[in-house]
């Protein structure tokens, strides 16, 4: 099953440490080259699916500056399903290359010239 490609960059944003919600927004947008900009209402309909399937969980709350920030972490099963989707996507490029190097050769893909 393919994950939507918001929950792809959140689970992303979360490999290497736990972040609250702005830190994912940015984190979100920085990963994608500027494509995929969270709102913070779309950010925690993303997280509470996550949640609920097991890939994010909290990971503690802090008050700064008189505001409660939610830290969410990755989960094994959550690092194990961006693994999967990872591998889902890389074997979708490699059949369209494959298909788009026999169709024009091998220089003008890798040029992005096609």
């Amino acid at each position: 099953m393919s994950m939507t490609e918001p929950a792809f960059f959140v689970l992303t944003a979360l490999v290497d440490r736990p972040l609250h919600g702005y830190g994912i927004v940015q984190e979100v947008e920085e990963l994608s080259g500027g494509r995929v900009r969270m709102k913070v209402g779309t950010l925690y309909g993303v997280l509470d699916r996550l949640a609920a399937d097991e890939l994010v969980v909290l990971d503690r709350e802090e008050v700064q500056q008189g505001r409660l920030r939610r830290y969410y972490r990755l989960t094994d099963a959550g690092a194990r399903a961006l693994q999967a989707e990872a591998a889902r996507l890389a074997a979708n490029v490699r059949s369209a290359t494959e298909r788009l190097s026999a169709r024009f050769g091998d220089a003008s893909i890798a040029r992005g010239t096609a």
